[in-house]
């Protein structure tokens, strides 16, 4: 449990780190990349995936908190969960967590990748591929978890 945890906190402190100093570099630092296919522009969502809830963004930030500390609870009450999950977990929290700070530290989330290669896409940022990439594992992880009990029965 103890490697489990360490390791965890690593990624997610890593993780972290990298995503807000990409951000910073959008907000402070003019990053930037022009192309047919793919842009690298700073836009601030102040909803949450796709613009939705933009109503609420004043309130986002402290829902999301809320969120996060329910997850925090609820492993601290699953631990087995954790111990199964902590890669995916770790990715979860990190850019959840990197996005909620976003919102406390420029009242809004930091998006930058903007796809516009033969259709138009939503801009999303590095906390967003990773919380998507930590669902894929969860799911690919359940997918498998299915056919191996499948099999047995």
């Amino acid at each position: 449990m103890k490697q489990k945890l360490t390791i965890s906190i690593v990624i997610f402190l890593l993780l972290v780190c990298i995503d807000q100093y990409i951000k910073y570099g959008f907000v402070f630092l003019d990053f930037g990349f022009e192309s047919d296919c793919i842009s690298l522009v700073l836009a601030y969502n102040y909803g949450v995936a796709f613009s939705m809830f933009e109503f609420l963004k004043e309130y986002l930030k402290f829902i999301q908190l809320g969120l996060i500390v329910a997850i925090f609870t609820y492993l601290y009450f699953n631990k087995e969960v954790f111990l199964k999950y902590n890669i995916a977990i770790s990715l979860l929290l990190a850019g959840g967590l990197s996005n909620i700070l976003d919102r406390f530290t420029y009242g809004a989330v930091v998006d930058y990748v903007y796809w516009h290669c033969g259709f138009d896409f939503a801009i999303f940022n590095f906390a967003d591929v990773i919380i998507d990439l930590a669902i894929v594992i969860i799911l690919y992880m359940q997918y498998k978890e299915y056919k191996e009990d499948k099999k047995r029965a």
